[in-house]
């Protein structure tokens, strides 16, 4: 079933850097997990301090990066008039280069127990960030950056692009989101950073500078989570920085001023409402003003928030005022965002309380939203008679809503689960054949055929997603379900093998193919396939130890 990683990892590799959106440095709004912060319930559903490597590593990054100078240059495409800040090419950094350093880095953060692996939240985020793109496809620059939107499980509000065309977006911010247009605002202008290449251009004048920097930040991140001493972690990555910090000013405001820019016209060419953005980012302000014990000195020193809010204000003023429907999805996706966001077992029940007293409001969507996320919530308490109803309530308040896969991917996890595999099967085979480029669906088919130990139909299947999908770590997953139903020792070991080294684990991988080896059912030819695989990811291993032993 989809679910989040609670995979543990020791830390990211040296390479992470993140451009934020509301900041007067590219930071996130909050941070410093280990400055104790806190949120109010109504904003980020938590009052608890969020001790996550992630946002720790996120947020600290691009402090320690060297200025890069502000060169102004028209600039082609979507915002012709917009600076552009200097020549990535000259200075070093190609589009080639940046997109495996985002390549790198996600392999990580997808190894990390709070990234959210659940297929209908990925599925909508992707569909609704590349539509964003669509509007303007310029945005993908020369280098044609393939867009990846992700979420992480953090109730602070926060958004981020890495190198290459990568964009996360925390959980806490699509519960603060109160329409599509909000979060149209945060994701158009993180689609901004990298349309400008913001991140590139902060690397490629001293690229090898900035990565010796960012291995002292890992190390520092790793020290406050293996120990009590998380302030003194956070000292030790911010210790000596304030010159950089105070070059780096000047340069972070035209980046987030351009980042705005081409997010407002994303959002006007599209049919959102631009001041979905003024209202989001607004209430980030707001958030940093009324708990401002809990903000960084950097956002009470540097209160740049309220000069971009007047100057996306200015640029709206003349236009009409656009009234645009949401898509029924977006609610419940924010739906299955606060279940994930807390499913310790009072978490759950937490969750149920709420849903049950949400589904009493008036509107027919409200209440939908309520009786999905009620319905999800009894799925992950394994109640599945309960679910199941709960989910037919929700079906028949959303009538005649468009709901994309939302109610049809719960049930068939929900059938699966009660042992229903033949219904699972016939569900999921309708469902992928309405929606023909659904990955969740794909896969939700591959694994009721498991259930309905059709497991030869399952490998043929999955074999073709293999190969159309070759980045696809779940699909290596559920081939080494299938052949684990077969007995395929040496197939199943060397399908995980696959997942592994496709989520940034080489070693775990390695390790698999040590035990496909030793299979008793190895085929001469399985052998051969897994001496070729060993030997390209040992390599790759010593490469990346290599590379990271020279920037120590």
């Amino acid at each position: 079933m989809p679910k989040v990683s609670r995979k543990r990892r020791s830390g990211y590799h040296s390479r992470q850097v993140a451009s934020c959106l509301a900041a007067p440095l590219p930071l996130p709004l909050y941070p410093s997990s280990s400055m104790q912060r806190y949120v109010p319930d109504a904003i980020a559903c938590s009052r608890r301090p969020a001790r996550k490597l992630i946002t720790r590593l996120l947020s600290a990054a691009l402090l320690l990066l060297p200025a890069a100078p502000l060169t102004l240059l028209p600039h082609p495409g979507v915002a012709q008039s917009l600076p552009t800040l200097g020549d990535t090419e000259r200075e070093g950094l190609s589009p080639l280069m940046e997109r495996r350093l985002g390549e790198e880095i996600m392999r990580d953060i997808r190894s990390d127990r709070d990234y959210v692996d659940d297929g209908p939240i990925s599925e909508y985020l992707n569909n609704f960030g590349l539509n964003l793109v669509s509007i303007h496809p310029e945005v993908r620059g020369e280098a044609g950056f393939d867009f990846q939107f992700f979420m992480v499980r953090d109730p602070m509000l926060n958004a981020f692009a890495l190198p290459g065309g990568f964009i996360g977006v925390n959980s806490g911010l699509v519960l603060a989101a109160q329409s599509e247009s909000e979060l149209a605002g945060v994701m158009s202008h993180e689609i901004g950073h990298v349309a400008q290449r913001h991140i590139a251009r902060m690397l490629g004048q001293q690229k090898q500078n900035s990565m010796i920097q960012l291995a002292a930040i890992v190390l520092g991140a790793l020290a406050g989570v293996s120990k009590a001493g998380g302030d003194a972690a956070m000292a030790t990555m911010m210790g000596g920085t304030g010159l950089a910090v105070q070059r780096q000013l000047n340069f972070s405001r035209d980046a987030e001023r351009e980042a705005d820019r081409i997010g407002l016209q994303i959002m006007r060419d599209g049919g959102f409402d631009p001041s979905g953005m003024v209202t989001f980012f607004g209430r980030l302000q707001a958030a940093s003003r009324n708990y401002s014990d809990a903000v960084p000195p950097y956002l009470m020193t540097h209160p740049l928030t309220t000069e971009r809010i007047a100057d996306i204000e200015a640029r709206i003023r003349d236009q009409r005022y656009k009234q645009r429907v949401d898509n029924p999805e977006f609610q419940l996706v924010r739906a299955r965002t606060q279940v994930l966001q807390n499913d310790t077992v009072q978490g759950l029940r937490e969750n149920a309380e709420k849903f049950i007293a949400q589904a009493r409001q008036n509107t027919k969507l409200q209440t939908a939203a309520a009786k999905y996320g009620l319905a999800y919530v009894y799925y992950r308490q394994n109640k599945f008679e309960q679910a199941e109803t709960a989910l037919k309530e929700a079906q028949e308040a959303a009538i005649p809503m468009k709901t994309g896969i939302m109610f049809g991917s719960l049930d068939i996890d929900i059938k699966i689960a009660r042992k229903q595999s033949s219904q699972a099967v016939q569900l999921a085979d309708a469902l992928r054949k309405q929606f023909p480029i659904s990955r969740t669906i794909a896969r939700q088919y591959a694994d009721a055929l498991i259930a309905a130990r059709r497991t030869d139909e399952a490998v043929a299947y999955l074999r073709d997603q293999a190969q159309l999908y070759r980045s696809d770590a779940q699909v290596q997953q559920l081939l080494a379900k299938a052949y684990a139903s077969q007995g395929k020792q040496a197939l199943q070991h060397l399908a995980l093998a696959e997942s592994y080294a496709l989520n940034g684990s080489l070693l775990a991988a390695i390790d698999q193919l040590g035990i496909a080896r030793r299979a008793p059912d190895a085929t001469f030819y399985d052998q051969s396939q897994i001496d070729a695989r060993e030997r390209e990811w040992k390599e790759r291993w010593k490469d990346e130890q290599k590379e990271m032993k020279d920037r120590s």
